[in-house]
């Protein structure tokens, strides 16, 4: 998601529950410390431990910026406090950002120690409210710098480079983002001492945020970028996942499903869902949900068919096609659009989730959603519209509590033995009348 904000931060098993005692303890089962392992996939679904893990999660991108500051670094500890408080296991966030204010990669390969420590700080702090995180390496975006600043790098350095999207074709500009990979993923934690490619509390390494190639309709170049970075990282680091960051967008591959895209733009992007999903080293796939940008502005009713559409053909797909769990990365929907108000988000968050406990109880590939974006009081200057402060927002509180509960509940069944004895994995419908749920 893109943000137009002008603040200096400006864009956009079973461990459900939590240890502390002034908040409920009534999410499932919590991972100890002897327990808490690396995610991993099995067939189409996540598992810790050998047992399923459904993800009801959220965004908070801004975590690394405001753990630089003292003044500001509580604002951490307090957005994963409430997202603990409601069941939420799972938060995407940055870990890049280059060539800014408070940059953590000042220039290629050289880095701001202090803004490294706050990362430090927010790995050190999921951890103690039993939350994992998916760590993003780089935004197709301008804010934070994105791949524009890797190309205004790669100028200065004397290079031939006509566009931002050079950053997926030129040898050199691939060097910077291989070498900033490469210091991630070996840094040891200041705070914890464990290395972060050997870190549990990473759930993902994400390749991009929203990566598209515009110069290149027939997706070419963004398929060899990233069959060469998911190898590159997975060479560095085998214990955990990788994703790709992509909207979802069906491209040149599958004619046939570029009828369910938003708009006839989105098959124009150099992205392809299907084909980007098959390349080795890449574990589970990434799709985005924004039908008040890419439909209309103007909130309307025929946004949540479109929700349901475009969710229910992308878990077909990685049920039949794929065969990996599928995790709707991003979605929301924006207080700034003509029509907007609370109800029409509970129904929106209701239909994702709705569309997720579906395909759970079939045991399908619907492996979890992230809310975009989930903010403690206190931080309404970076709302781009679609922050959501849980303490302000008892209905949408309700929506996420009810949806991790009921995901808890999944855990738990699924990693029992079948009544009749059978040990092999069936549908939960062998478990539970739907209405349990």
């Amino acid at each position: 998601m893109v943000d137009s904000s002008e603040d200096h931060f400006a864009y956009s098993t079973i461990n459900h529950g939590y240890l502390r005692s002034d908040l409920s303890y009534e999410f499932g089962e919590v991972e100890d410390d002897d327990a808490w392992t690396t995610v991993q996939t099995k067939g189409n679904q996540f598992v810790v431990n050998d047992r399923p893990f459904y993800v009801n999660g959220f965004n908070t991108y801004w975590l690394m910026m405001f753990a630089v500051d003292q003044s500001t670094r509580g604002k951490v500890g307090e957005a994963f406090r409430q997202a603990s408080s409601v069941g939420l296991t799972v938060c995407r966030t940055w870990a890049f950002n280059d060539g800014q204010w408070r940059a953590l990669q000042k220039s290629p390969s050289v880095y701001d120690e202090g803004v490294f420590k706050a990362l430090d700080f927010v790995v050190s702090e999921a951890k103690k409210y039993k939350i994992r995180l998916i760590l993003s390496l780089a935004n197709n975006w301008d804010a934070y710098g994105g791949k524009a600043q890797y190309v205004k790098w790669g100028k200065a350095a004397g290079l031939n480079l006509t566009s931002d999207d050079d950053f997926f074709t030129h040898p050199t500009i691939r060097s910077y983002y291989k070498a900033h990979v490469k210091a991630l993923l070996n840094r040891a934690n200041t705070l914890t001492n464990i290395t972060y490619k050997d870190d549990p509390t990473i759930f993902a390494w994400e390749l991009m945020n929203e990566p598209r190639c515009v110069s290149d309709p027939s997706g070419d170049n963004l398929q060899a970028w990233i069959e060469e970075m998911a190898i590159y990282v997975k060479s560095i680091d085998r214990k955990h996942l990788v994703e790709i960051g992509l909207e979802g967008f069906y491209g040149p591959s599958t004619t046939n499903r570029v009828q369910f895209n938003p708009n006839t733009l989105a098959q124009q992007v150099g992205t392809d869902f299907i084909r980007n999903h098959q390349v080795f080293g890449v574990d589970f796939a990434s799709v985005h949900i924004y039908a008040d940008s890419w439909i209309s502005p103007e909130i309307s009713d025929a946004h949540i068919p479109f929700v349901t559409s475009w969710m229910q053909a992308h878990i077909e797909d990685a049920d039949n096609v794929l065969g990996m769990p599928v995790m709707f990365g991003e979605f929301g929907v924006s207080a700034e659009y003509t029509g907007y108000n609370s109800s029409f988000r509970d129904t929106l968050i209701s239909t994702v989730y709705t569309t997720l406990l579906n395909s759970s109880k079939k045991g399908g590939s619907g492996g979890g959603s992230l809310l975009w974006q989930v903010f403690p009081e206190g931080t309404d200057y970076m709302d781009d519209g679609y922050a959501i402060v849980l303490s302000k927002s008892p209905s949408t509180s309700n929506i996420v509590s009810l949806q991790s509960k009921r995901l808890a509940t999944f855990n738990s069944l699924c990693s029992w033995k079948c009544r009749w004895g059978c040990k092999k994995k069936r549908p939960l419908e062998r478990y539970l009348y739907h209405d349990d749920l």
